[in-house]
């Protein structure tokens, strides 16, 4: 096992559970069909808690781009693995959100709204305004990075860590996931999108590349400022 293939195989299994969840609330006749945003917000902080016990002890579980590039804007991060870690990223994006396809391939010819399908794979503002959509985004992946970087310098019982992570994940989806459906994570949104565009999915509408930018930017920039802001403030 290598960073590359430990990246790519947590990203997918994050992008299987996570996105998992969603197409269990949205899709029509899953027996978890309307089960709402908490279930999501748990769903989501499960899928990050399994994918860093996964990853961890090989790459460090970066599992998104934000964290990579946050690390390594101070120093805690190579910036020649950047690359390699980012696709591996991406990579293991698209492959989990085309197991989720596969996974509930009997319901999507049975949902006929469009939004909710693309929903499953990428986000969409609740109401669309870029610059506070953008916003959203950064301060999500703000919080994130400050909260990782505090997570970091406090000691854990072994095998705590991730499970603290994933109250983050809770925290940062119940308070502010609510405008743009939280991101956070290029990856995350990205991989899936491309995913979106490929695969035969009966009705499925357009991809939204028109907002796709806005997860992309506003978590690179969020999770450098969130990142630099604990470097500045506790060393």
């Amino acid at each position: 096992m290598n960073p590359f293939v430990a990246e790519l195989i947590g990203t997918m299994l994050l992008i299987y559970l996570g996105n998992g969840v969603v197409a269990g609330v949205l899709l029509k006749n899953s027996k978890s069909e309307g089960a709402g945003w908490l279930v999501i917000c748990i769903g989501w902080a499960l899928a990050v808690v399994f994918a860093i016990y996964l990853a961890g002890p090989i790459s460090g579980a970066h599992l998104n781009p934000a964290v990579t590039i946050g690390l390594a804007a101070v120093g805690k991060f190579p910036w020649q693995q950047v690359p390699t870690y980012i696709i591996a990223q991406i990579l293991g994006a698209i492959i989990g959100a085309t197991l989720v396809f596969l996974h509930y391939f009997p319901h999507w010819k049975k949902t006929e709204d469009a939004g909710l399908k693309l929903a499953i794979f990428c986000t969409a503002p609740a109401e669309r305004v870029p610059f506070w959509n953008l916003f959203s985004e950064f301060m999500g992946t703000f919080v994130l990075m400050l909260g990782l970087s505090a997570l970091g310098a406090n000691k854990f019982a072994d095998g705590l860590n991730p499970l603290v992570v994933g109250a983050l994940i809770i925290s940062i989806g119940t308070s502010l996931g609510g405008t743009t459906g939280w991101a956070i994570n290029p990856a995350r949104d990205f991989g899936p999108r491309i995913a979106h565009a490929l695969l035969p999915i009966p009705g499925k509408g357009g991809s939204d590349w028109a907002y796709s930018w806005i997860p992309i930017l506003g978590p690179i920039l969020g999770g450098v400022a969130g990142t630099v802001f604990y470097s500045v403030f506790w060393g």
